[in-house]
């Protein structure tokens, strides 16, 4: 049931911080620069946007939910939280903290929002009255020798635990109650706000108040105050190890502490004792951010390093989910026939299959030594193919996960491209070092033949869907058509003015594009060998410019092109990508650009801009050549002259957007492209959008309600396709007795069959009414099987479509099935041996036997 969905809102850099309202409601979420989004988690949309102005460590809701503490800097702010009710300005200041002398890292509050506590990188720990307190204001607390990771406060009191990044706990003990902490005396109160107020007839804006800390007061302002104690210190790790500790997390009611380190290892202590509970390694990268669930049974895990999200639960010690992504960029992908499943291959030598429904990824294939450079799937959809740069080709069966064939050359030469015919019976890849395209046979594991002609590298390989066809592009300009049916011999030459990257056929067949290096893509009529049209589409790349280019991104632009081609599913349109941050969809029968889709707008990727920023431009050059590296979380210290400690190699780098390759769904609703961001899926959903069809006047939902009423189911349902509101075709269809579809599907007109088939398949997604819609679709499939068949090509998309919706309720419905199937049997197999040892009671007389035979069934 996990499921994982993606939220339509970006900022404009990385996420460094998120903040949780206890309700759930709302989320605050702030990018590396210190701009910060408010969120509705309900309405999955952007409330409010804010500009901190400096980058922001940590952001914290109080837990009554009125109020949310941000550190930047050395200090800790803390605003009114928004919703509670109307204002103008979502983001009110309420107070600053001042106290610490460098960066402020953590924050945790009181159960009751009494006090909150901040952590700073000078080793110091802040308890702060959210209110003024008569008797506490703000109170320092030292004890540690490194940077503060997290302070926890105990539940519903002030004692306090603080942990440091060298691995070292200290127990602070309060002597004051939570109950115990005064209101300011009104007087003293009066005069803060009049001061307060003064100051702010100058400003433009309310700064709020101001609370100034010092880390050693006086002993006439610690006078009556509350004080803290040190009760314990406690190390986590032993004698002569040297591992940062990078997070930690603690869950009140049962007093569970969880830290994260650097090595990938985690422990789980019980608190005030420190008793190891156990502890486990679960990655080789630094456990980036730890959070428990409200239970305290689940603990999840992120580490940024590997992509790496794991949930455990700690009692059974077992994963609850465990998913990771590629570690370096993914490179080509590829959807299963049904497009249920999605495979990718990434340069990290994984190849991973992602449920399309769930976004999850389910199995990871790690065979490949080297970094894959083409994935597919064969026609059966059950069996995976991958090439990679280790000089293999490698098929993957998904009913066991495992590597069944492994298929090579004579000579080891590096695979750049796949492909495998529509039998899925032929394997072919193409070879970067030796110019020669490979054939095996899936069934035996044979090398069949070498096809050499090209004088250059194969950049692609497609099989034509209808012919034992193939094409092949390569670098010395030529797309070669080889026919396998004619032993491999070379049926036609296609010269082109470029160096070809990309080669695909129309899912028909009748139609071949080509992308080459000068910017150009054209289709051929490859059975007659003639050119049929050509996009020029250079300028629809719109390249970005990287911090450290010489050239304008215009002149950069000249040697770009697309490196990626892809068919719609119906074959009217193609997709391309490239080098750049936008994918161009093009009607290709008027050889027009019909969209554009701009990937991402995450500026901490490498050539976003299309003009360099002037602000970090220098006299000695940009910015950007500059290391900054101060030893923080995951930079390295960059070391000093002359001195030789450090890693000398360590470079800071940004990621450069770029699309590496583009696939349609099967089933016409969607289309998949792995990106620097990872991979993303855009899908057509057409719930909120009017679009009617063959609309008149007397076509109104109360109309199609009063056909309804009167029985004329065959009417209201062409009406309600006319106005075409999904809810509305719902309502019409469930009103149908099981008993009359059959009547209602012979009535049908033509047109309307394909429509309603397309209606079945999104709302299997949805409904729970399997038996019924199954019904519809048998009996639709049965009446007009003949006359949709003459039609197949153009609707091939939605009856996948339909295939993909009823092959996964058969899946889940299937495996619960079989264990309802087992547990009856194994039910019934118990009540027989019961009745057989009660048989076997009576008989005996000896009570030795009775006992011991009662003894059996317990």
């Amino acid at each position: 049931s996990n499921k994982c969905e993606t939220y339509p809102l970006a900022t404009r850099l990385n996420i460094v911080c998120v903040g949780l309202s206890p309700d759930g409601s709302l989320a605050i979420l702030i990018d590396e620069e210190g701009a910060a989004l408010l969120v509705s988690l309900i309405g999955k949309c952007v409330i409010h946007h804010f500009y901190f102005h400096k980058p922001v460590h940590s952001v914290s809701f109080s837990p009554d939910g009125k109020k949310f503490v941000i550190t930047k800097d050395n200090i800790a702010l803390m605003y009114h939280a928004p919703g509670r009710k109307r204002e103008f300005n979502a983001f009110v200041l309420d107070k600053t903290y001042y106290g610490p002398y460098d960066e402020t890292t953590c924050i945790d509050w009181t159960d009751d929002s009494k006090c909150f506590a901040v952590g700073s990188k000078d080793m110091s720990t802040w308890v702060f009255g959210a209110e003024r307190w008569a008797n506490l204001i703000y109170y320092s607390l030292g004890g540690h020798k490194d940077v503060i990771v997290a302070c926890f406060f105990e539940e519903n009191s002030l004692d306090l635990y603080t942990i440091s990044q060298d691995a070292a706990l200290c127990v602070w003990q309060c002597d004051t109650e939570l109950d115990g902490l005064k209101p300011m005396p009104l007087k003293d109160a009066a005069k803060e706000n009049s001061a307060a107020k003064d100051n702010d007839e100058f400003l433009e804006e309310p700064k709020g108040e101001e609370i100034h800390g010092k880390a050693n007061p006086s002993e006439k302002e610690t006078r009556n105050k509350v004080k803290y104690s040190r009760v314990a210190k406690y190390f986590f790790n032993k004698e002569g190890d040297f591992n940062n500790l990078t997070s930690a997390a603690y869950h009140k009611k049962t007093h569970l502490l969880v830290t994260g380190f650097a090595s990938g290892i985690f422990h789980l202590h019980e608190l005030p004792d420190f008793n190891l509970i156990h502890s486990l390694s679960i990655s080789d990268q630094r456990i980036a951010s730890i959070a428990i669930n409200s239970t305290g049974d689940w603990i999840a895990f992120g580490c940024s390093g590997l992509g790496q999200l794991l949930v455990w639960e700690w009692q059974s010690e077992s994963y609850v989910l465990k998913q990771q992504g590629h570690f370096n960029s993914m490179v080509s992908l590829a959807y299963s026939p049904d497009g249920q499943y999605i495979v990718t291959g990434g340069e990290d030598g994984k190849v991973k299959v992602w449920n399309t429904s769930s976004s999850f990824c389910f199995v990871t294939f790690t065979e490949h030594n080297s970094g894959v450079t083409a994935v597919t799937f064969t026609s059966t959809g059950y069996v995976i193919l991958s090439a990679s740069l280790d000089g293999t080709v490698r098929a993957f069966d998904l009913h066991r996960y495992r590597n069944f064939r492994t298929f090579t050359s004579p000579r080891p030469s590096q695979f750049s491209c796949l492909a495998v015919d529509s039998s899925g019976e032929i394997v072919s890849a193409g070879s970067q070092d030796s110019f020669e395209i490979f054939i095996w046979s899936m069934q035996s594991g044979r090398l069949l033949d070498i096809l050499s002609g090209h004088e250059g590298p194969i950049s692609s390989l497609s099989f034509n869907p209808m012919k034992c066809v193939l094409a092949s592009a390569s670098w010395d300009k030529t797309v070669k058509l080889w026919d396998m049916l004619d032993s491999w011999r070379t049926k036609e030459t296609l010269i082109l003015n470029s160096d070809v990257l990309v080669v695909a056929f129309r899912p028909d067949g009748k139609e071949l594009a080509v992308a080459a290096l000068n910017g150009q893509i054209t289709f051929w009529d490859h059975e007659n060998a003639v050119q049929t049209g050509s996009i020029e589409g250079r300028h629809d790349l719109q390249m970005g410019r990287k911090e450290l280019d010489k050239i304008t991104a215009k002149q950069a632009a000249k040697g770009k092109s697309f490196t990626t081609l892809c068919y719609s599913a119906d074959g009217q349109y193609i997709l391309a990508g490239g080098l750049s941050k936008f994918v161009c969809i093009y009607n290709v029968k008027e050889q027009i650009l019909m969209k554009k889709f701009e990937i991402s707008c995450n500026f901490s990727l490498d050539a976003m801009e299309e003009y360099l920023d002037r602000r970090k431009m220098t006299e000695f050059g940009s910015m950007a050549l500059i290391d900054e590296g101060a030893g923080g979380e995951d930079g390295v210290a960059i070391p000093l002259p002359g001195v030789k400690r450090g890693d000398m190699s360590y470079r800071h780098f940004k990621p450069e957007i770029r699309v590496t390759c583009l696939r349609f769904s099967p089933t016409g609703r969607s289309w998949a492209a792995t990106t620097t961001e990872g991979l993303l899926i855009y899908s057509l959903d057409s719930g909120l959008i009017f679009d009617p069809f063959e609309l008149d006047i007397d076509i109104t939902p109360s109309n199609i309600r009063k056909t309804l009423r009167q029985r004329e189911y065959t009417m209201a349902i062409v009406m309600a396709f006319k106005l075409n509101e999904k809810k509305l075709i719902q309502e019409v269809i469930e009103a149908v007795p099981s008993d009359e579809v059959d009547v209602v599907c012979t009535s049908l007109p033509d047109l309307y069959v394909e429509k309603i088939l397309e209606f079945l398949a999104s709302a299997f997604e949805t409904s729970c009414h399997l038996e019924f819609y199954l019904v519809w679709a048998h009996k639709l499939l049965m009446l007009h099987g003949q006359k949709l068949k003459t039609r197949s090509v153009k609707l091939l998309p939605v009856i996948q479509f339909l295939q993909k919706s009823i092959q996964r309720h058969f899946e889940d419905v299937s495996k619960l099935c079989e264990w309802n199937i087992y547990n009856i049997k194994y039910a019934l197999a118990i009540s027989q041996q019961r009745g057989m040892k009660r048989l076997a009671e009576e008989t005996s007389v000896d009570e030795d036997d009775l006992e011991s035979d009662s003894d059996c069934l317990m």
